[in-house]
């Protein structure tokens, strides 16, 4: 099945308890960094329930369905786009969501490479692709948190086109990484037999090309118009009568 689908049919949590854990790392990306940070064998013994896999462990269940919960992120925009609003929701929603996913995406990556090189589908470069679209969106948004988004905060000045114009010629480069990373990927689609690790692989990419392609639009036609806008108002059309 493919991974997108999958991740779209999450459990609710009163149901969770109950699911193999192997099938909520499959469904429900981030997971994967949770049990692995709790001992919890999804791949190997991704068949034994949650619940069961606490209790094993001695583990608080309600604890680790909180934590679980948290990674349910919705795609909604926000409806106040004020620029300090909106900002304040990209830091959070994508920016800090960025930051996280990548790293376990790149451990998940480099298992699968070394435990499948001879799987006649293994996505070979795919860690090394992760780790070069790492470092370009942390550079890309710490510029953004270190000089855009403190400009766009103060109000903005006539000279912010120009940073401006540098995210948006980064988020061209951004959108050429996805490409190749779901041409990779065959568009994120697990092979039939893959492994839970492949499988929650995939389903992170998917939700990684989602999360940056809404993070893209966000800013460059939501956030970014209304200083290109302003800018193109102070300055006039250029026209004479």
């Amino acid at each position: 099945m493919n991974a997108r689908i999958e991740s779209l049919q999450a459990a609710p949590t009163s149901s969770r308890a109950d699911q193999a854990l192997g099938q909520i790392a499959v469904q429900l990306p981030g997971a994967t960094a949770v049990f692995r940070r709790l001992k919890l064998d999804f791949c190997c013994g991704g068949q034994i329930s949650l619940r069961q896999a606490a209790q094993d462990k001695d583990l608080d269940l309600a604890a680790v369905l909180k934590e679980l919960d948290g990674l349910q992120r919705g795609s909604e925009p926000p409806t106040n786009t004020a620029p300090s609003m909106l900002i304040d929701h990209i830091l959070e929603r994508y920016h800090a969501v960025h930051r996280a996913q990548l790293p376990e995406l790149i451990r998940m990556a480099r298992r699968v490479e070394a435990v499948h090189r001879e799987h006649p589908d293994v996505p070979v470069g795919l860690t090394q692709l992760l780790e070069a679209i790492e470092v370009e969106m942390l550079e890309h948004m710490e510029k953004e948190e270190g000089i855009l988004f403190p400009m766009l905060k103060a109000g903005g000045n006539p000279f912010v086109v120009h940073p401006i114009g540098v995210m948006r010629s980064e988020h061209i480069s951004h959108g050429a990484q996805l490409d190749r990373l779901n041409a990779l990927t065959h568009d994120a689609s697990p092979p039939d037999g893959a492994c839970n690790t492949w499988r929650a692989l995939y389903t992170g990419i998917a939700q990684l090309n989602d999360d940056l392609i809404n993070h893209i639009h966000l800013e460059n036609n939501v956030l970014f118009v209304q200083f290109e806008q302003s800018r193109v108002a102070e300055s006039g059309c250029g026209c004479s009568a």
